[in-house]
């Protein structure tokens, strides 16, 4: 499988801080940086054929999985001629923020096409037939990013570097304050502060995949990954 994505330089782990409840065995919350930040939110833009595709047929839950193979045994002959199963089984993700990291292995959205003459045409499939040479438009056109944002230099991504996020075990993220994890520790009704362990995690693709799984099934997203088999 491909490992493009958006990213501008690849990413193979990330460090995340946990702050872990011993007496529940759970993640209260973790201290993350932009790069995770970006990764989440970024999950929204994959298309849900590249969701099945990552987690493969087997690990879905419900139907999805299974019209999903569905469409990969389809024979050619029962497609319109217009439409191939590719579009389906390999949807391009959306190309909405540069610099996400590189931690799950999906195709680059965006490609176009010319025919090698230049022409003005442009596809994004590089079998299609150029309209005035009929030559194939696979020649590959780089697609740019913009670097400036509100005429202020930007580091790609879709939030801002300069603060630490809060990212709860559902997966919400708000920005850190010494006022929320206050909140936090009332809203789970921690009575015993030496039960609290911070511990430093490392994550990357596995750990993006089971992220990307458990978000489908759970509302303890961060707790299943981390902690389901750790003994705390």
């Amino acid at each position: 499988m491909s490992k493009k994505t958006m990213a501008a330089d690849p990413v193979s782990k990330l460090s995340l801080k946990l702050l872990i409840d011993t007496k529940s065995n759970k993640v209260l919350f973790a201290e993350a940086g932009k790069d995770f930040v970006d990764f989440l939110f970024n999950l929204l833009s994959l298309p849900v054929g590249t969701v099945i595709k990552l987690l493969k047929t087997k690990s879905m839950v419900g139907s999805l999985g299974i019209l999903y193979e569905s469409v990969e045994n389809l024979s050619e002959t029962y497609m319109q001629p217009d439409q191939k199963k590719d579009s389906l089984l390999n949807p391009k993700a959306s190309a909405s923020a540069s610099g996400v990291p590189l931690l799950l292995a999906y195709d680059v959205a965006g490609k176009v096409y010319m025919c090698r003459h230049y022409h003005r045409h442009l596809a994004d499939d590089p079998r299609t037939a150029c309209p005035q040479c009929k030559e194939l438009m696979s020649t590959e056109l780089p697609i740019i990013a913009p670097d400036l944002r509100g005429g202020k230099a930007s580091d790609g991504g879709f939030v801002k570097g300069v603060v630490t996020y809060m990212v709860m075990d559902d997966l919400e993220v708000k920005p850190m304050s010494t006022i929320s994890s206050t909140t936090i520790l009332n809203r789970f009704n921690v009575k015993e502060v030496g039960a609290l362990q911070e511990k430093v995690v490392h994550f990357g693709i596995d750990e993006g995949l089971e992220l990307l799984k458990s978000s489908l099934q759970s509302k303890a997203v961060l707790t299943s990954i981390f902690l389901g088999s750790m003994s705390v």
